[in-house]
């Protein structure tokens, strides 16, 4: 019994002439198109390869004569084979097994999209995504954000369904032969010829033209016309720096190409205060030296807006460059933002003027601290120097002075190993 589901798909019967296919693939495909009616994308699939097979005389020849499986399995006496013209048009063998759909070949066909080795295409191809760079702050990204992008983007022109023109307008380019290619063979020398393929410059590699007379007002002959569309992009809590946000078939659109995606880049703005390392959270916090001896509070505003109140107690001895941490109060865990990182605190210490007390009162600093060390003996022919700032000595320039603190760098002068502040 003879496959007509294709024909029925299309809703024409199996003796229809091309002008009719065309006119109801066009009716159906603004019907069931996707911006359309998002629910029909697997009958918007099924309408496409209908038409793409229908309207190209060899497949539906070897359709009419040997079905579905003609295409894939191949058939026929003479000529190009079903088994080619399968592999032409889907990209070599397989099965159309997986049943999905009334035709049974859309499930394992990766949406009819895209090429599989050896270039051949299987259905409809896919057109190119469009790439947009979001910048958000590090607040958006720690309390979440729904922003909005207005882009620009063809669509199928809802005047003449893609066609370009009134029915029947589109005819094969004579300067390729309908194939979008022109190919042009250069002599390089005696029996050396090269041959050079490029995109046919009449149609534009689409392998069809339209009279001026019969464009389409609309979009002139395009196809498509520009639309302004609207999206919503959900920045959710604990979204990172160059993650994506995708949109599925919010793409460009052409006639018979199964539009791409957009795909959102979030780029993250640099912050004042914060900086942000995976799920954590560092600031850099300046004390005095008697903040760092005799403990301090301190006052942080947070990225939701809160103020956090962080104590050193007396008697805890913070040293340059110690780091503290705040447990649970670093950036929300994406998808599970009641879970947290943690916030770390980099303390940088300012050391008091260099006359910042008389005499009697360094002798009494000289106790809280525990004395001075035992001094080391002075031999009798021993000279008795001044100290000065390094950059007031003469004959000496910045750059000098910079080799002297990498030659000393790790050396204590007295001797020892510099021994450098751990991080805690």
């Amino acid at each position: 019994m003879a496959d007509t589901r294709l024909y029925e798909a299309l809703g024409v019967s199996r003796n229809a002439p091309d002008g009719e296919i065309r006119k109801n693939y066009r009716k159906l495909a603004k019907e069931y198109h996707p911006d359309k009616n998002p629910a029909a994308g697997d009958k918007f699939k099924e309408i496409s390869f209908a038409y793409e097979v229908l309207s190209d005389p060899n497949k539906r020849e070897v359709y009419d004569r040997y079905g579905l499986k003609g295409l894939q399995e191949g058939g026929g006496d003479g000529g190009m084979g079903a088994e080619d013209l399968f592999s032409q048009f889907f990209g070599g063998g397989g099965g159309m097994g997986g049943m999905g759909g009334p035709f049974g070949f859309f499930s394992g066909m990766g949406g009819m999209g895209g090429m599989r080795p050896g270039g051949h295409r299987r259905g409809p191809r896919r057109g190119e995504n469009t790439i947009h760079r979001l910048k958000v702050s590090l607040e958006d990204l720690y309390n979440g954000k729904v922003a909005k992008l207005q882009l620009s983007k063809n669509t199928i022109c809802s005047s003449c369904g893609g066609e370009g023109g009134r029915p029947g307008a589109l005819q094969s380019c004579r300067t390729c032969s309908g194939r979008g290619i022109k190919i042009s063979i250069t002599q390089l020398g005696p029996g050396m010829v090269q041959q050079m393929q490029s995109r046919c410059p009449d149609c534009d590699g689409e392998g069809e033209v339209i009279n001026e007379r019969d464009r389409c007002q609309l979009c002139t002959g395009r196809k498509v016309t520009q639309q302004t569309k609207l999206l919503e992009v959900n920045v959710d809590k604990g979204m990172k720096d160059e993650q994506r946000i995708t949109f599925r078939g919010e793409g460009d659109q052409m006639p018979g190409v199964e539009p791409g995606d957009v795909i959102i880049v979030l780029q993250e703005k640099p912050h004042d205060m914060f900086k942000r390392d995976g799920v954590d959270l560092l600031i850099r916090h300046t004390i005095t030296l008697t903040e760092a001896l005799c403990g301090f509070t301190m006052t942080v505003k947070h990225l939701d807006g809160r103020n956090l109140v962080i104590k050193n107690p007396p008697g805890f001895v913070l040293e340059p460059g110690s780091m503290r941490g705040v447990v649970g109060e670093g950036m929300p865990l994406y998808k599970n933002p009641f879970e947290k990182g943690d916030l770390y605190v980099k303390f940088d210490i300012t050391m008091p003027d260099q006359y910042f007390a008389k005499e009697p009162k360094i002798k009494e600093l000289e106790t809280i601290l525990g004395g001075r060390p035992a001094a080391h003996p002075i031999p009798e022919d021993a000279d008795e120097v001044n100290l000065t700032d390094f950059d007031d000595q003469r004959g000496h320039s910045s750059s000098n002075n910079r080799e002297y603190d990498d030659e000393y760098d790790g050396v204590q002068m007295g001797g020892g190993p510099h021994v450098q502040c751990a991080h805690q």
